[in-house]
């Protein structure tokens, strides 16, 4: 991967083995000689964040792994990133699928799913504000389309404009008799965006994640928000 710097661990999650995840060296890598990431909207300030381990993924896929599969459930990881949550379900047996507007993130998930020893895993191109003809990128990465029973995704509401882009989305992929699963770690936007899933018909309960800091993890504070419609 030319024009930045990765760095290879071994996570532990429990219920599953541990994965191995290649992921960006730290904050400060940037390539985008083709300008994908500059067409869509990606500066270079942000454009990093995709390739790194956050604490709120991590703690997503904590709770996934404690999900009993389900006979014909379809999962969606929104704004996946490294896609951690979707590797610890794929390896489970979930029907899972990763989405990113990010156009190198379905090159590191076939990257990390080698490193894994796991089969190929679907992925879609999921800009939370673009219109379903949008383009993707790459030859794993098309358009998301169709609706989804379960959808999870971590540190999702950064700002007030995604959080309504993401409820949008959510209304646009979500199934009538729906579960989202969103790991907030105590941002402000967060009344916002439940205003907008009551407004679709989704009820909310929450969780507390916070957890003590380890030899091994720092602090966490933070919440799962659980938003539940029945059709």
């Amino acid at each position: 991967m030319p024009g930045y710097e990765t760095k290879q661990e071994s996570i532990a999650v429990a219920g599953v083995d541990n994965l191995h995840i290649r992921s960006l060296l730290d904050r400060q890598q940037f390539a985008d000689p083709l300008g994908l990431a500059e067409r869509l909207g990606i500066s270079s300030a942000t454009w990093p964040l995709f390739g790194l381990l956050w604490p709120s993924g991590g703690q997503l896929a904590t709770r996934l792994a404690l999900r009993a599969v389900r006979l014909g459930e379809r999962v969606l990881e929104m704004g996946c990133g490294l896609a951690l949550p979707s590797l610890v379900a794929h390896r489970l047996g979930m029907d899972i699928t990763a989405s990113d507007s990010h156009p190198l993130t379905a090159r590191f998930l076939r990257n990390n799913l080698r490193l894994n020893g796991l089969a190929p895993m679907k992925y879609r191109h999921g800009a939370w504000d673009a219109a379903e003809s949008s383009a993707g990128f790459g030859a794993h990465s098309t358009t998301l389309r169709g609706r989804y029973d379960l959808l999870v995704g971590s540190d999702l509401l950064y700002d007030r404009d995604a959080s309504m882009a993401l409820a949008g989305f959510i209304g646009r992929h979500a199934q009538a008799d729906a579960e989202v699963w969103i790991v907030d770690p105590d941002r402000g936007n967060r009344s916002a965006f439940s205003r907008q899933m009551l407004a679709m018909g989704f009820g909310l309960t929450e969780l507390r994640l916070d957890t003590a800091a380890t030899a091994h993890r720092p602090l966490y504070k933070g919440r799962l928000l659980v938003y539940r419609r029945t059709a």
